[in-house]
């Protein structure tokens, strides 16, 4: 424990040193005149010391209480990582939600993002035919929110290779699936307090399979929650100066996420979001924190005070 003020201690020990011994000569003063008196002083209760104590507790708690004190205690607190993959590639300029799916997703992640406790770090993947980090996971949000404001749409679609740059992220180093479907899967250890939020309209052009991608995050505890950004029926856009169709792929991303225990949340629904909080794996840590105590103390001395008062009252009928 440590004092802001600590010469106030001295103070408080003076004036409760010298309260104490005035009491105490009060107390002979009053003893020795009841024997003058003829009065005897045997049958008096020791109880009758019990409120002054408590009086002069609380007077010395409300003298430290001006000292500052504070102390460091392990404060606990919610915390895990979410890792953001969006979408950037050409199929997220249709305009079947306005004013494009790129900008839809980007608005529900700055929403995702609004919503979550500072001790929650979040991490931003961009991905189109590959996938990079635009921002490592940090409790700095608005960086993550500006990272996601700042992403431009370019190139096909990899929902394999989002997840697996996401991973990457999480563990600290390049995650790749095996060259052959025989070779045993790389171990990344466990992760279960890690989340992707994988924003995408679900169209798949190329790269390592999603699915396989999917259980290997599975496999280290990390759940995938997809948020589809399109409509089903879908709509045309211009690639190259050609036309091309594009459509949300619902059954893709059901599919990612039912992989990993997660869900799958249309865009659409002014709720997806905030089942997507509710699912997140977050777990409990401490971090030491200097905490002042100095309410505290003055509770404890106003509690001492009500409880002599009321002692007081009860025993004596007054309080003197």
């Amino acid at each position: 424990m440590s004092f802001r003020y600590p010469i106030l201690l001295v103070a408080a020990a003076v004036v409760c040193v010298g309260l104490l011994l005035a009491y105490r000569w009060l107390h002979r003063q009053r003893t020795a005149a009841l024997t003058s008196a003829g009065l005897s002083t045997v049958g008096l209760s020791m109880r009758r010391h019990v409120p002054p104590m408590l009086f002069l507790l609380a007077l010395t708690l409300l003298l430290l209480a001006l000292a500052r004190p504070s102390a460091t205690v392990a404060v606990p607190r919610v915390s895990g990582t979410v890792i953001l993959a969006v979408d950037v590639s050409n199929s997220m300029t249709a305009t079947d939600v306005k004013p494009s799916r790129l900008s839809a997703a980007q608005t529900a992640a700055d929403r995702f993002i609004a919503a979550q406790p500072s001790t929650v770090d979040i991490g931003v993947v961009a991905f189109d035919q590959g996938a990079l980090t635009a921002h490592q996971p940090t409790n700095d949000h608005t960086q993550a929110t500006a990272a996601i404001n700042g992403l431009h749409p370019a190139g096909g679609t990899s929902l394999g290779q989002a997840i697996l740059a996401a991973l990457s992220t999480i563990v600290g180093h390049p995650v790749a699936l095996p060259k052959s479907v025989d070779a045993t899967p790389p171990s990344l250890g466990y992760w279960g307090s890690a989340t992707i939020v994988l924003f995408s309209d679900g169209e798949d052009t190329g790269g390592p399979d999603a699915v396989t991608a999917a259980q290997l995050a599975a496999d280290a505890g990390v759940h995938i929650d997809t948020i589809g950004i399109g409509t089903a029926a879908g709509t045309t856009i211009q690639v190259n100066g050609f036309q091309v169709s594009t459509a949300l792929n619902q059954d893709l991303l059901t599919q990612i996420a039912q992989t990993t225990t997660g869900s799958y949340h249309p865009a659409g629904d002014a709720h997806a979001l905030d089942g997507v909080y509710h699912a997140l794996d977050l777990r409990f840590t401490t971090k030491p924190e200097l905490v002042e105590l100095t309410g505290s103390v003055i509770l404890v001395a106003l509690l001492f005070l009500t409880i002599g008062g009321l002692l007081m009252i009860t025993w004596f009928g007054r309080i003197v």
